[in-house]
């Protein structure tokens, strides 16, 4: 289900703002149900609790999604750990080229 959500576009920044977003609506359908229904607090604490439990599934939809997309693209994250390219790391091997300190010369 992940891959498939995946490679539908979603990613895991969408998941995280999904939940911070439900955390948001979880407050505003408790305030809005105690002052718009006339059915009484208990009701009002049982919709935004219903609400509120979309979070931590958004959430944890997030650490998987961005799970695999570590999964899908290493190279890419190793690009991003060490600030240069594959190709760029081998080329700088291949010719000899070192970085050297000239801190005692």
């Amino acid at each position: 289900m992940i891959r498939m959500l995946h490679k539908m576009g979603i990613r895991s920044h969408h998941a995280y703002m999904a939940g911070t977003a439900s955390i948001g609506l979880a407050f505003a359908s408790w305030v809005m149900s105690t002052t718009a229904e006339r059915a009484g607090l208990d009701r009002a604490d049982r919709w935004g609790i219903f609400v509120g439990e979309w979070a931590p599934t958004f959430y944890a939809l997030g650490v998987a999604l961005r799970l695999e997309e570590m999964q899908s693209r290493p190279e890419e994250m190793r690009e991003m750990e060490t600030g240069r390219t594959e190709s760029e790391m081998f080329d700088r091997a291949s010719s000899g080229m070192t970085q050297r300190s000239h801190t005692g010369v």
